[in-house]
């Protein structure tokens, strides 16, 4: 076929070639219009996707802390979706992109990794310190805002990447209000130490040991377990020797549940046992089996409890109904990181972290926990701290420090 046969893309079959070469010219010029004119109103019609990641052990033995934790994040986004919200002028549709890390490092980076891949906008987690400290450096590196809901070694924002958070007090801070109401309220003078050797353990203790240092307050022992121990007879006995007042333990209250049942075997039922809030929590006296122990736990938390948080009571009840027996410590921090972010997109119009992380450094908002706002680190400002005790054979409130 010749030039002078080909048909042209509208119009007469047969013209010659520079009428067809303006008209085909002229057609395609007519439909980019169309097209173009056509765009923003589709547009306007279809949902934008935003999906929000939560990272978190969903198995292992801190399992039910993760999945706690999930489901704050999971009643944060169906509320955000009821709301029929818009960005960019689109109405947006949230989603919550689920991944466990089995509080593993290793697992947590690679975890990490997957939702940078998947360019979620944003992750709240991880809960604890050892999987955070990885992840965050990885979150860093492909500019995914980021924030904790639970871990708490300072560590974590003492990195220096501006797109890392934390909604709840770190250990310093649990750390001196735990140990002023042991040596001032109890008269703790000598201490022995158990360290689970996690990030989160060493982080904890460390502060720990630069805190008695500046109260008096001598380390008479110092152990070490892990993350996984179930047996802890021969550290304890060891401990047992050096008579200390008290025994701080980094760790959790997976092993802090055996740790204090182990004590009265041992008949060390009057040596005081404190703690951060990784053993802090409600199920404590269920994994101590109420041991004699447990009576004289002391323990720190960020916040306070959730009976005494700002709408606390009216959250718990929305939770159960939706998470029937599944409360554990965290979801009110996962849900308030969660609404933290949203509403950074919101004030910026866009879920695009260039756009909405200097809205989220200028966060001030009152959430179920209390008053959550940054300072320059990305920590939260003046957290509150509350120490529980559990002499009732149920976790309960001594004292509230902070705000």
């Amino acid at each position: 076929m010749s030039m002078s046969d080909s048909p042209a893309l509208c119009g007469p079959a047969r013209l010659s070639f520079a009428l067809a070469l303006a008209l085909t010219s002229s057609c395609l010029v007519q439909a980019n219009a169309q097209a173009q004119s056509q765009v923003p109103v589709q547009q306007a019609d279809k949902p934008l996707v935003v999906h929000i990641a939560h990272g978190g052990p969903l198995s292992g033995p801190i399992a039910a802390l993760g999945k706690d934790e999930e489901n704050g994040v999971r009643m944060a986004i169906e509320e955000l979706n009821a709301r029929k919200l818009q960005l960019g002028g689109r109405p947006v549709q949230w989603k919550l992109e689920a991944g466990d890390d089995a509080g593993d490092p290793g697992q947590a980076a690679a975890l990490a990794q997957r939702f940078c891949d998947k360019k979620v906008a944003a992750v709240v987690g991880h809960l604890q310190s050892g999987t955070t400290l990885p992840a965050a450096k990885i979150y860093n590196d492909c500019g995914i805002p980021n924030i904790t809901p639970a871990a708490t070694n300072p560590a974590i924002t003492e990195a220096g990447y501006e797109d890392s958070f934390r909604v709840i007090a770190n250990d310093q801070a649990m750390v001196e209000a735990l140990l002023d109401y042991a040596v001032k309220r109890q008269g703790v003078k000598r201490v022995a130490i158990i360290d689970d050797r996690t990030a989160y353990g060493q982080g904890i203790v460390k502060l720990f040991e630069a805190a008695a240092a500046e109260r008096d307050v001598q380390i008479v022992d110092k152990q070490y377990t892990s993350d996984k121990a179930t047996q802890f007879a021969p550290i304890l006995t060891a401990i047992k020797g050096r008579k200390p007042d008290a025994i701080f333990f980094g760790g959790l209250d997976a092993q802090a549940g055996p740790i204090l049942r182990q004590m009265s075997q041992l008949a060390m039922n009057q040596t005081k046992f404190l703690g951060g809030d990784a053993q802090c929590s409600e199920r404590l006296p269920v994994m101590a089996d109420k041991a004699p122990a447990l009576k004289n736990v002391v323990c720190a938390m960020s916040g306070s409890p959730l009976a005494n948080m700002p709408g606390g009571p009216a959250w718990r009840q929305k939770y159960d109904q939706r998470f029937p027996g599944q409360y554990q410590v965290y979801s009110p921090y996962a849900y308030d990181a969660t609404m933290v972010l949203a509403q950074a997109m919101l004030r910026a119009d866009s879920a695009k972290a260039e756009a909405f992380l200097p809205q989220l450094r200028q966060t001030h908002h009152q959430g179920v926990t209390g008053m959550i706002a940054f300072d320059s680190q990305g920590e939260l400002q003046n957290p509150r701290v509350t120490l529980f005790g559990y002499d009732s054979g149920e976790r309960r409130e001594l004292l509230v420090s902070g705000q």
